[in-house]
């Protein structure tokens, strides 16, 4: 992917936090109503911590990587699972756990991002949290297979030095809180690209209501796949008039997406298993709306948790679990659709330039210039 990069010495990375503009704040329109936060901590319970790592190393090297954790039920996490389902679209990436998630019908314990290289250390680590945690008994035995995915940011980060260590996996998950959600260059993003864009972290929900009852559904991406020419925002044709930054030439192009995409996807409404990998396959076509299409080379992997039945899931030899009908879910998969657009640009849009190793570089969207394509197509609004 060196296409995507441009060498540039003497610059400075920088990081995002959650007070970085976001796709909304530009101007730029989506459907459906967002919860308070616009992300993935508006589903009551789940939590969200990051650790980033950006270091600049003696020989040379660059440290641009970390971990971002995601627990469904915040500390309760610990002691009670979610049903979960999971989906690929294009299977060039890893999400361990997938193989019991199918199996069991559940997520048990957190979901983990990171970079390639790092999914073992994170595996090996979030299990070690977990037992020194204690419980299940007072050995602190606990057999888990936990949810961790990955994707590649080499470009940038020293991938090969392993800089992921327990202590940053123990440090995201002990620090995991509700409320607002860093975007960008952050967690297990910070080192990510997008449509040949710095990319990273991003997320948003939606608030959906039938028959006064009010469910919400949030998502949170790590984005790190994509071309230029083929990025969508708003439904305008965006990177195929911000191709200045960029080494560009066919035989890239010819090359094909080899970047990846994990979007985890949150909700409070009751659903089972089958329903939430329904669920899942829908973040596709949120991806599809950015102008992806899941190329040979791309690992776009997604899963989806549900925070209800917490007593059903609690333990007990004959639990009962209340779900929404299947001709109920058309709001939801909408909202999936919508939530995953805006997450992804909310990650575009948050991103900062960031110098890396080898004498790489990612710039970030402009966002004067985005706005001014936009508005070309007549896809801004009054910015509130």
């Amino acid at each position: 992917m060196s296409r995507i990069l441009v060498a540039c010495l003497g610059l400075m990375s920088t990081l995002a936090g959650a007070a970085e503009p976001r796709a909304r704040d530009l101007g730029i329109p989506f459907e459906g109503t967002p919860g308070p936060l616009n992300a993935i901590t508006d589903v009551a319970g789940v939590t969200v911590g990051q650790v980033t790592l950006i270091k600049d190393l003696t020989d040379g090297r660059k440290v641009r990587t970390g971990v971002t954790a995601i627990l469904p039920r915040g500390r309760a996490t610990l002691d009670v699972p979610v049903f979960g389902g999971w989906f690929s679209l294009n299977g060039n990436g890893e999400m361990t756990g997938t193989a019991w998630l199918e199996e069991s019908g559940s997520l048990e314990g957190p979901v983990l991002l990171t970079n390639t290289h790092s999914v073992g250390v994170v595996r090996d680590a979030a299990i070690a949290w977990r037992v020194r945690a204690g419980a299940p008994d007072p050995s602190g035995y606990w057999w888990s297979l936990p949810v961790v995915a990955e994707t590649w940011d080499g470009e940038l980060n020293d991938i090969n030095g392993f800089h992921v260590r327990p202590e940053h996996v123990d440090a995201a998950l002990s620090g995991a809180q509700s409320g607002a959600v860093a975007e960008g260059n952050v967690g297990g993003g910070t080192g990510m690209i997008c449509h040949e864009f710095k990319c990273g972290i991003g997320t948003a929900s939606r608030v959906i209501g039938r028959d006064g009852t009010k469910y919400t559904l949030g998502v949170l991406v790590q984005a790190n796949y994509g071309l230029r020419d083929s990025l969508l925002i708003a439904g305008a044709p965006v990177g195929q008039h911000l191709r200045n930054d960029r080494i560009y030439s066919a035989a890239d192009d010819a090359a094909g997406d080899t970047g990846s995409i994990i979007i985890v996807i949150a909700t409070d409404a009751p659903l089972l298993p089958h329903q939430l990998e329904r669920i899942s396959r829908r973040a596709g076509m949120g991806l599809a709306r950015m102008g992806s299409n899941a190329g040979n080379g791309s690992g776009d992997l997604f899963v989806a948790f549900s925070t209800a039945n917490h007593a059903a899931l609690a333990g007990g030899a004959m639990p009962q679990a209340t779900f929404l009908a299947n001709d109920q879910m058309d709001p939801l998969f909408v909202a999936t659709v919508q939530a995953t657009e805006e997450a992804i640009t909310n990650a575009l849009i948050a991103a900062r330039d960031m110098q890396g190793t080898d004498g790489h570089y990612a710039k970030a969207i402009n966002h004067e210039a985005l706005t001014a394509v936009l508005k070309r197509y007549g896809r801004l609004v009054e910015r509130r």
